[in-house]
């Protein structure tokens, strides 16, 4: 049975803000329209916070990390090692995202879901109720398993592991510190692999569509990468009825702790920046499986890797910027925070027509 919190209703929008933050906007000193996107992102966020004046102010970012058992199949440039390897640079704050972090003022929490040598990487670290005792300083251990099974061969993970990872995200929101945003990160070798996978099952596209390079495969990588997705598809023909089965199927111990983080930010009221194309396989699972949560998304980017625009067009996505970034971590959703942030400026600080003394435009 599937957990059921995973699909109790997001908190609605508020109608009235979102009018009342669309009148503003037309009587700022400025043409109806003019600042694009940043407007729709102010009224969007009004509406979702229930607040005349919307804010960008405090973010939280947590970042997943898991291994994936397909790393075996050779979809990937990077040996498995890196991942626990990259869970180290994020707790010493030399990754990216710790960098955009620490200039946002954001608070970040860096999760091991299920990697395969933590327990090699030495003890102090901060552990959780309910998990083992961590083993990188800096970072919270809540491992599932040491990784998933290679799902080209087996499901990726059971029931129980499934429910544990959705869970998992759930708690990293609810420990939270009160925010206006929440970005998931991931970090997982392999793992655009798996969720180019779980994107195919949910979206019935071909792997072509979806596979691309990654962190860095060559043309003879990704056709590789697009066999094994093929082939762990028709191994699976008949398991996959709705997007659990497909992560449990296909998916990866974070890319499931991302659906169950989305999904618990909505339902908490709590406004989501999704990154990449990991990030947006997880967007596309929650919207999915509770339509209640698409509404709480906006998108940070447009990735470079190819398979992004599937699941964008899927979920109607326009994203704030298409600067070419295909790390994840959540970088690129972090790094749209400055415009959000600009966005409710602009919408909170401008002076209307009346204020200034300016001239509307002419009638007729």
């Amino acid at each position: 049975m599937p957990p059921r919190w995973l699909e109790a209703a997001a908190k609605p929008a508020s109608a009235a803000h979102r009018d009342a933050a669309w009148r503003r906007q037309a009587a700022l000193t400025k043409p109806a329209g003019a600042l694009g996107d940043l407007e729709s992102a102010a009224v969007q966020l009004a509406a979702l916070q229930h607040r005349h004046r919307p804010r960008a102010d405090r973010v939280h970012i947590a970042v997943f990390a898991a291994d994936h058992g397909v790393a075996a199949r050779g979809v990937s440039a990077w040996p498995q090692s890196v991942t626990v390897e990259m869970l180290r640079n994020f707790a010493a704050g030399g990754a990216a995202v710790s960098v955009i972090a620490d200039a946002l003022d954001a608070t970040l929490e860096i999760i091991d879901a299920g990697t395969v040598a933590a327990d090699a990487a030495g003890a102090g670290g901060t552990a959780i109720p309910g998990v083992t005792d961590a083993a990188i300083p800096g970072v919270t251990d809540a491992r599932i398993a040491a990784g998933t099974r290679d799902f080209s061969v087996a499901e990726a993970m059971t029931a129980a592991q499934l429910q544990r990872a959705l869970a998992l995200g759930r708690d990293a929101v609810m420990r939270a510190p009160a925010v206006d945003l929440f970005i998931g990160g991931d970090m997982g070798i392999a793992n655009s692999t798996a969720a180019a996978a779980v994107a195919c099952a949910i979206l019935h596209r071909d792997p072509a569509d979806l596979s691309g390079p990654g962190a860095g495969l060559d043309a003879a990588g990704v056709a590789r990468k697009t066999a094994v997705i093929a082939a762990a598809l028709d191994h699976h023909r008949g398991r996959i009825h709705d997007p659990r089965d497909a992560l449990r199927c296909l998916g990866g111990f974070e890319i499931a702790a991302l659906t169950g983080a989305f999904t618990a930010a909505a339902q908490n009221g709590i406004s989501v920046v999704v990154d990449g194309f990991i990030a947006g396989a997880a967007a596309l699972a929650a919207a999915r499986i509770n339509p209640t949560v698409r509404p709480w998304l906006l998108f940070g980017h447009r990735s470079a890797e190819p398979g992004h625009a599937c699941i964008l067009d899927a979920l109607e996505a326009k994203p704030l910027l298409d600067l070419g970034l295909r790390l994840g971590e959540g970088s690129g959703a972090a790094a749209a925070v400055c415009l959000l942030r600009l966005a409710c400026r602009l919408h909170n600080d401008m002076a209307t027509f009346v204020d200034a003394g300016v001239s509307g435009k002419h009638r007729g």
